[in-house]
C-alpha cells in the first residue's frame, strides 16, 4: 500500500518566500519537490525589502509598489525625525503578489504545487517520512519524502511534530489593515516615505507603522502583550494621521517569531526556514530577507543530505545563517530590550536618530543586511553620543 504513494526528494510545506525559495532552489537542481500552500492565506507584513534581497533573489521591478527613499520616526510626544537614504532605495511590496510570483517561479523551475494544509508527519515501516495534508476536497493525501521542509510559519505544525523544542518559541503578535492610500500627501502620510511610531500607547513593547504601497497602505502594530488590543491601537493611529476615514480594503494578524530557534532540524529529513525557524529580525520586525536567506542555507545542506544520505548535514543551515546574521541579531535584540522598554527610552531613541553618522551606517547596515566594519571613528562617536544619552547628558 505504501509503495503506492506519490515519492518526492522534498516536499515543502508552506509556500511564502522562505518555502518558494526552497523550493525554487532545489527544483533547479534537478530534485523533485512539491510544494503544499494554503489557499489565500497572507501574512500581516509591512512589505519593505532591501536591495541585497533585490539583487540576491532576482526580483523584478514590476513587482515593487512602491519606493522608498526614506523614513520619519515618531516619538511618544510627536517628534518627527527624517531619515533620508542616499543614493538608493527600500522596495515595498504587496505579500499577495510578491509570494504568489516566487510559488509560480519555483513551479516553473520544476516544482510541484498543491494546495490543502499540512496535518500531520508519519512514517512507513522503513522510517521514511510521510506527508498527510487535507486537499481542496477535505479528503487526506499521503505523499512519501525523502526530505521535509517547514515553511509553515510561526507555530509550525511540521516543527511541533519534528524538531526538538520547537514548541518553545517566543511571539510578537502583529496586525495590520491595508487601506486605500489618500489621493494627496498627508501629514501623517507620504508615498516615498515610510512613518515608524515608537509610541508605548500604540505598542507597549514593539512599534507601529504606516508604509505607503502605491496604490495601497500597511498600517501596523505589533506588541507581546496579549491583553493589549493591536486592532483599537491601529484604530488610534488612523485617527492621529487623519487615515480613519480611508477605506479598509482588508486586514490580517498573525504571530511573528522574535528569536531564531536553538535547533532547526531534525539530525534526519526534516529542516525548517522562515518563521518557523524564528528568522525574524528583533528591533525591526523584519522577516522577508531573512527568510529567503535562510531558505538559501536550507536548500544547500538539504542538497548535501540528499547527496551524503546524512541528515546531519541539515544542521549547517542553521550554522551558516547564524554565522552570517546572528551578530546583527543579537546587536537588534539588545536594542529592542533596552530602547523600547519605556516612553522616555523611546523619546532618546528617536533623538538619536537625528545624528547623520547614525542614519548613515543604519542605512547601510539594513540596505547590506551586515553591519558595517567602515568609518571606525564615526563608529566611535557613536558610541559616545549615544553613553550620553544613557547617562541623560548631552553629547554634540
Amino acid at each position: 500500500m505504501m509503495s503506492a504513494l506519490e515519492t518526492f526528494d522534498v516536499v515543502v510545506v508552506g509556500g511564502g518566500p522562505a518555502g518558494a525559495t526552497v523550493a525554487n532552489d532545489l527544483a533547479r537542481r534537478g530534485r523533485s519537490v512539491m510544494l503544499l500552500d494554503r489557499a489565500g492565506r497572507i501574512k500581516p507584513c509591512g512589505g519593505a525589502i532591501p536591495p541585497r534581497l533585490i539583487r540576491d533573489f532576482n526580483i523584478p521591478d514590476s513587482l515593487l509598489c512602491a519606493k522608498i527613499t526614506s523614513a520619519r520616526m515618531i516619538s511618544p510626544k510627536g517628534v518627527a525625525v527624517d531619515m533620508p537614504i542616499d543614493n538608493g532605495f527600500v522596495g515595498m511590496v504587496d505579500r499577495d503578489a510578491f509570494d504568489e510570483f516566487l510559488r509560480a517561479r519555483a513551479a516553473r523551475s520544476g516544482a510541484q504545487r498543491r494546495t490543502g494544509t499540512f496535518s500531520v508527519l508519519e512514517r512507513d515501516e522503513r522510517g521514511v517520512a510521510i506527508v498527510h495534508y487535507m486537499g481542496k476536497d477535505g479528503g487526506d493525501v499521503a505523499v512519501r519524502a525523502r526530505m521535509v521542509v517547514g515553511a509553515d510559519g510561526a507555530n509550525s505544525a511540521v516543527g511541533r511534530q519534528a524538531v526538538r523544542n520547537a514548541k518553545k518559541t517566543k511571539f510578537v503578535f502583529a496586525y495590520h489593515e491595508i487601506v486605500e492610500a489618500p489621493a494627496q500627501t498627508k501629514e501623517a502620510y507620504c508615498g516615498t516615505r515610510c512613518d515608524v511610531y515608537y509610541d508605548g500607547s500604540m505598542s507597549p513593547d514593539f512599534y507601529s507603522w504606516v508604509f505607503p504601497h502605491g496604490a495601497t497602505m500597511s498600517i501596523g502594530t505589533g506588541s507581546a502583550h496579549k491583553g493589549f488590543s493591536l486592532r483599537n491601537a491601529v484604530g488610534a493611529l488612523r485617527k492621529r494621521g487623519d487615515l480613519a476615514s480611508l477605506d479598509t480594503i482588508r486586514h490580517e494578524g498573525a504571530p511573528i517569531p522574535v528569536k531564531p530557534l536553538k535547533r532547526w532540524d531534525n539530525g534526519r529529513d526534516v529542516v525548517l526556514v522562515g518563521d518557523a525557524a524564528g528568522v525574524v529580525a528583533p528591533a525591526s520586525g523584519e522577516g522577508i530577507y531573512y527568510a529567503m536567506a535562510c531558505a538559501r542555507f536550507a536548500s544547500e545542506a538539504i542538497e548535501q543530505a540528499l547527496d551524503t544520505a546524512n541528515g546531519k548535514a541539515l544542521a549547517q543551515a542553521r550554522k551558516k545563517f547564524m554565522k552570517a546574521h546572528g551578530r546583527v541579531f543579537l546587536v537588534l535584540g539588545i536594542m529592542q530590550y533596552f530602547w523600547y522598554s519605556s516612553d522616555k527610552r523611546r523619546e532618546k531613541f528617536v533623538s538619536i536618530c537625528r545624528d547623520k553618522d547614525v542614519q548613515e551606517m543604519t542605512w547601510q547596515s539594513y540596505m547590506n543586511k551586515e553591519l558595517t566594519r567602515s568609518k571606525p571613528m564615526a563608529q566611535v562617536r557613536i558610541f559616545f553620543k549615544d553613553l550620553g544619552h544613557l547617562v541623560g547628558i548631552g553629547v554634540h
